[in-house]
Order: C-alpha cells, then sequence, then structure tokens
C-alpha cells in the first residue's frame, strides 16, 4: 500500500515539476520580450528564477518518492 502512495507521489511531483518548467519557459520569453514594460520583464525574470527552484525542488522530491517505491 504505501508503495502505491509512493507512487501517486511520484507522478504528482513530476507534473509538478512539468508544470512548473513549461512556466518558467512562459516568464523567460516575456522577460526577453523588448516589447513589454519593463516592470512585466522585471516581474517575469523574477518568476522564471523562482520557477527554476521550484521545479528543481519538485524534481528532488520526485526523486525521493521513487527511491522509495
Amino acid at each position: 500500500m504505501e508503495s502505491l502512495k509512493q507512487g501517486a507521489n511520484y507522478v504528482s511531483e513530476q507534473a509538478k515539476k512539468a508544470t512548473t518548467g513549461t512556466s518558467k519557459e512562459v516568464n523567460k520569453d516575456i522577460a526577453k520580450d523588448s516589447d513589454a514594460p519593463l516592470g512585466e520583464r522585471a516581474s517575469a525574470a523574477k518568476d522564471a528564477v523562482s520557477d527554476k527552484a521550484n521545479k528543481q525542488k519538485h524534481g528532488a522530491k520526485a526523486e525521493v518518492h521513487k527511491q522509495q517505491t
């Protein structure tokens, strides 16, 4: 039973990792867009850095759950 729970947690963390990675790429594109307002570009750059950290965090959590199955 615990193995199934860890497997579900692994899948959940992988999904979060993918979503965060997509968000990071969108924010990077906004930050690079010279037509976007400066404030929006700065906010997007900050969010991209945060997304990168979250992506790594979810990847690490997924690996822990994978090892526990």
